[in-house]
C-alpha cells in the first residue's frame, strides 16, 4: 500500500538554501559549527558562549515563527504523544552515539570533508530509508 505524500520542492529549496546560509555564518563570524544538538548541550551545560547559543536557538524558533505567519502553513498535529517521546529519545540516543546530528554532520561535516560525517550521513540516511519503507509500506501508517 502507497501513501501520498506533499511534495514542496521550493519551500525545501528555500529551507535548505536559509539553513546553509546560517551555518556559513556562525562558521565565518565566530568560527563555529551549526551541529544544534551541541549548540543546546553547550548552552544547557556550560557558561562559557551561553549568549550566542542561546540567540542561535531562538532565532530557529522565531525564523520557524516567521515562516507559519507568513506562509499559514502549520505543522501537523495528531500525533500520539506516546511515539513523539520514543521519537525524541530515539534521535537523541543516535545523537550522541554519533557525536552529533544531522545538521552537525549533514551539512557543516560534509563541507569540511570529514570522512567520520560522510560515515555518520550515510548511516543517518539508511537508517531513515528503513524507517520510512517499514512505517509506510509495509505497516501502511500514512506520513
Amino acid at each position: 500500500m502507497s501513501v501520498p505524500t506533499e511534495f514542496t520542492p521550493l519551500a525545501s529549496l528555500a529551507g535548505g538554501a536559509l539553513i546553509g546560509l546560517a551555518a556559513t555564518w556562525l562558521l565565518a563570524s565566530i568560527g563555529r559549527i551549526a551541529g544544534i544538538s551541541g549548540v543546546l548541550n553547550h548552552a544547557v551545560e556550560q557558561r562559557d558562549g551561553r549568549a550566542w547559543r542561546l540567540a542561535f536557538l531562538a532565532g530557529l524558533v522565531a525564523a520557524a515563527g516567521a515562516w507559519f505567519h507568513v506562509t499559514g502553513v502549520l505543522p501537523r498535529t495528531g500525533f500520539p504523544l506516546p511515539l513523539l517521546v520514543a521519537a525524541g529519545l530515539l534521535v537523541g540516543f543516535g545523537t550522541r552515539l554519533g557525536n552529533g546530528c544531522t545538521s552537525g554532520h549533514g551539512i557543516c561535516g560534509l563541507a569540511r570533508l570529514s570522512r567520520r560525517s560522510l560515515v555518520a550521513v550515510a548511516v543517518f540516511m539508511a537508517c531513515g530509508f528503513a524507517t520510512v519503507y517499514i512505517v509506510r509500506h509495509l505497516i501502511g501508517v500514512a506520513s
